[in-house]
């Protein structure tokens, strides 16, 4: 049919020592995205890939696929195999990415990338475990340990292992909207959106046995975006102390309450920008934003746009 999309063409690179369920999660994702994609995998050169478990992975394509590419996915790898320095059939492989093109690396993959000089002066992140070690190895690279991932321009990197699935989704959301990656999530059975960032996955002491949860506070919090809350108020629902409420939230979520509440007022007017016609005022009043300017800046500062160009480019996605 002459009016329909051409699917998106997405390439995994899998190098030696690629973690199978990291390799797995783009066909998984944007293979439940109704055909708007289409999944091939690569190595350096075409033979099968020696994976951190105890099998070989065979793959269908060489390097060459890469010069076709979208989106091209980098595969994490086991921290004994990631390289000191990038090995020449590698950075033959990532030559052949055109210039246009998105590239995204899941957990250790971004050290494949900042050798090859793809990161320097931007912010990445990777797996908290290997982050001191990262920073060392390339000091061009603003790391942030503490999200999930990072969208910076045309390059995107994704913390530890299941990471990858929320880099692929928010991928889907930027190209699709929120209704396709919502569904997808739906198909995979994983939450569309996560809370915070990977720093509530840090080892942290154990706490004492029956120390209350804030999670009932942040539903409580949910059903009322739109009213203005007071970390006090927060502390009183969960019957703590502001101190240990403050602490007890960062250690769950990886946020403080005030970010975290910022977060979800976001979040919850990008799906009104995507799904109404509200105006940005109303929108604003309705996620708890005291003005449409303070939506402005807060989403502005969260994705880079502003409310009528997201709304411009999700409502036609979505639509």
């Amino acid at each position: 049919m002459s009016g329909e999309r051409k699917a998106e063409r997405v390439v995994v690179l899998a190098l030696d020592g690629v973690y199978p369920f990291e390799l797995g999660i783009p066909s998984r994702i944007f293979g439940a995205a109704d055909g708007r994609y289409e999944v091939v995998t690569c190595s350096v050169d075409g033979q099968p890939v020696r994976s951190c478990a105890d099998f070989t992975i065979g793959v269908e394509h060489g390097p060459e696929v890469l010069a076709t590419a979208d989106t091209v996915v980098v595969a994490s790898m086991t921290p004994s195999c990631i390289p000191a320095e990038l090995p020449v059939e590698v950075a033959a492989a990532l030559a052949r990415i055109r210039p246009d093109a998105r590239i995204v690396s899941i957990c250790t993959a971004a050290f494949v990338l900042a050798a090859a000089g793809l990161l320097d002066g931007r912010r990445a992140t990777t797996h908290w475990q290997v982050t001191d070690q990262f920073r060392r190895r390339y000091p061009k690279v603003d790391v942030d340990p503490d999200v999930l991932f990072v969208h910076d321009g045309r390059i995107l990197t994704s913390a530890g292992a299941a990471s990858g699935v929320d880099v692929c989704l928010h991928i889907v959301r930027t190209d699709h909207g929120s209704e396709l990656a919502n569904a997808v999530a739906r198909r995979c059975v994983v939450p569309p959106f996560r809370d915070g960032g990977q720093a509530q996955y840090i080892e942290q002491p154990v706490p004492q046995s029956g120390a209350a949860s804030t999670a009932a506070t942040r539903a409580w919090v949910l059903e009322r975006l739109d009213q203005p809350v007071t970390l006090a108020e927060l502390a009183g629902h969960a019957r703590m102390s502001l101190r240990t409420f403050a602490r007890r939230f960062n250690e769950e979520v990886g946020l403080s309450p005030g970010r975290w509440i910022v977060q979800q007022r976001v979040a919850r007017a990008r799906h009104l920008l995507e799904s109404s016609d509200l105006s940005v005022d109303q929108i604003a009043g309705q996620v708890g934003f005291a003005t449409g300017a303070s939506l402005r800046q807060h989403l502005h500062a969260a994705i880079g746009v502003s409310p009528q160009a997201y709304r411009r480019t999700f409502q036609t996605a979505a639509r």
